[in-house]
């Protein structure tokens, strides 16, 4: 396994710099960020470290050169938009820019592009797999053309009062995976697993581990906190009573998740995601997040 952290904590910096700071503390990899330019429509999107619009060989070639300059590799591309907008103007620009990070991904050698399948949080679940089986063919068959495997993240999408109730991001459970992956049984269509997205909706994130253990092709390493005194007070059917730490300051094993990754075999990254609000008010704050981070994971991921 290699470990890694998300480039969007590092939004301020370029590509060269990011890799840099990945070096300095010891990590192997990045997963970099590839949102088109421009401003940032929710926290933590909108960070552009790789700029796939006209990518080029050329610029192919300077990205790999960075790395090998830093002795940092590229864990994959990852770009998060919704692509089941109800918006239909929005979720053509996001097919069209997800097909433009698998072509980046290709130039670069990359096997891995990482994103949401998104959902119109105003419609129920069927209605949301009833689009999802219109639109998500296409794009799996043009992820098998370029030899690329996609990684749909488990975030429900679901963090305020305006997402409520359905979220944005129709993959955050286990029986939602299957009917997809039943639906499109493609063997480059699976998980970029987190496993901070279980704790906060009570699902058991060791057991999808074993059972979609053929479809894991990315991680990310976020913890997560249930706020146990706010829960009571609120109920289940609320917001505001998880917080997102940063791995080691949550409720998920880290001993028990990397012992099952290697359990099933799984050699791929596990990359660290910072969304902890203690950690962003500065660049040596988020820098510091990434090395306690590091300091937890790295004696386990080898």
């Amino acid at each position: 396994m290699q470990l890694g952290f998300v480039s969007a904590i590092l939004p301020d910096l370029q590509l060269n710099d990011v890799l840099g700071v990945a070096a300095e503390i010891g990590y192997d990899c990045v997963e970099v960020m590839c949102w088109p330019v421009g401003a940032a429509d929710r926290k933590y999107a909108g960070v552009t470290h790789i700029d796939v619009t006209d990518f080029t060989k050329s610029a192919a070639d300077d990205v790999r050169a960075l790395c090998e300059r830093h002795g940092v590799a590229i864990s994959g591309l990852g770009y998060y938009p919704n692509i089941l907008s109800a918006d239909s103007e929005e979720s053509e620009v996001a097919v069209t820019h997800l097909k433009r990070v698998i072509d980046a991904a290709v130039l670069l050698g990359l096997k891995n592009v990482n994103t949401f399948i998104g959902a119109d949080h105003t419609k129920h679940v069927e209605q949301n797999f009833a689009r999802f089986q219109e639109v998500w063919p296409d794009l799996i068959r043009y992820v098998e053309d370029a030899g690329v495997y996609l990684g749909i993240e488990n975030c429900p999408m679901l963090f305020s009062t305006d997402e409520w109730p359905s979220g944005k991001n129709l993959a955050y459970s286990p029986a939602l995976w299957r009917r997809m992956f039943d639906a499109i049984p493609s063997p480059h269509f699976g998980l970029n697993f987190d496993p901070s997205h279980c704790i906060w909706q009570m699902i058991d994130y060791i057991r999808p581990l074993y059972e979609f253990s053929d479809r894991l092709f990315h991680t990310h390493a976020k913890d997560m906190k249930i706020e146990h005194e706010r829960l009571s007070r609120q109920g289940i059917l609320s917001l505001g009573w998880s917080t997102p730490k940063v791995p080691g300051l949550g409720d998920v094993d880290w001993r028990r998740f990397v012992s099952t990754l290697t359990d099933i075999g799984y050699t791929g990254a596990v990359c660290v995601e910072v969304e902890d609000k203690s950690f962003e008010h500065d660049l040596p704050a988020r820098k510091s997040s990434l090395q306690i981070s590091h300091n937890v994971l790295s004696p386990l991921v080898v």
